[in-house]
């Protein structure tokens, strides 16, 4: 544990708090995207599946199990909960996110650390996350205007994967052997594809305007 994981996770952990808030308290979930959030779901049930067989600390299976539980909420409020699920925008959230899941599960049987069953599915785990976000911001383009609490729940989600890319680098140059090139690799592609939305959330914030994303 160093500093840069632990502002990682809390910003994760922020992001994933913004998202229940926007959910619980507006009872709506327009503009987010149910395959998005499906993905995300996907990726920590097979990254923990040694939840209940390798003990780190109280802090890290507490955390696993929080990311797995809030993010299965979250799903289950979109599709079956009566008033939130009427919201949804399902005729911009089309992307064909099964695409992603068969190409990055692909990617993980060939590209992998230790050929196991859970070091396949960990790395494929990773790059799902990779790429996760895509059907987000494809529904963000389409819809245009980007409210706040939307807004907030994508720039923590970016934050989070900033602040682990300095956790890599940190721990490259204190441990010596580091060797997680499939997670440091990931992540900078998961970091670029919010380039975008960083540049655009920054000029509403500086023009003090509604965040709006190019269609």
């Amino acid at each position: 544990m160093n500093i840069f994981r632990f502002a990682g996770d809390m910003t994760h952990l922020i992001s994933i708090l913004v998202l229940l808030l926007k959910i619980y308290a507006t009872k709506t979930c327009s503009g987010i995207s149910l395959k998005t959030q499906e993905l995300y779901a996907l990726v920590f049930v097979t990254r923990y599946l040694d939840l209940f067989t390798d003990f780190i600390s109280v802090y890290n299976t507490i955390m696993k199990l929080v990311f797995i539980g809030s993010t299965l909420a979250i799903v289950w409020c979109m599709r079956w909960h009566r008033v939130v699920r009427r919201s949804y925008d399902r005729e911009l959230d089309t992307f064909r996110h099964y695409f992603l899941v068969a190409a990055c599960f692909a990617l993980a049987l060939v590209l992998h650390e230790k050929f196991t069953f859970q070091e396949v599915f960990w790395a494929f785990s990773i790059y799902l996350e990779a790429v996760a976000i895509l059907p987000q911001l494809v529904l963000l383009q389409r819809s245009g205007n980007v409210d706040n609490l939307t807004g907030q729940y994508i720039f923590f989600l970016g934050a989070y994967r900033a602040f682990y890319i300095l956790n890599w680098i940190y721990r490259y140059f204190t441990e010596q052997h580091f060797s997680r090139w499939i997670a440091c690799i990931s992540g900078l592609v998961q970091t670029a594809l919010y380039a975008d939305f960083f540049y655009y959330y920054f000029l509403s914030w500086k023009n003090n305007a509604t965040l709006k994303l190019p269609a």
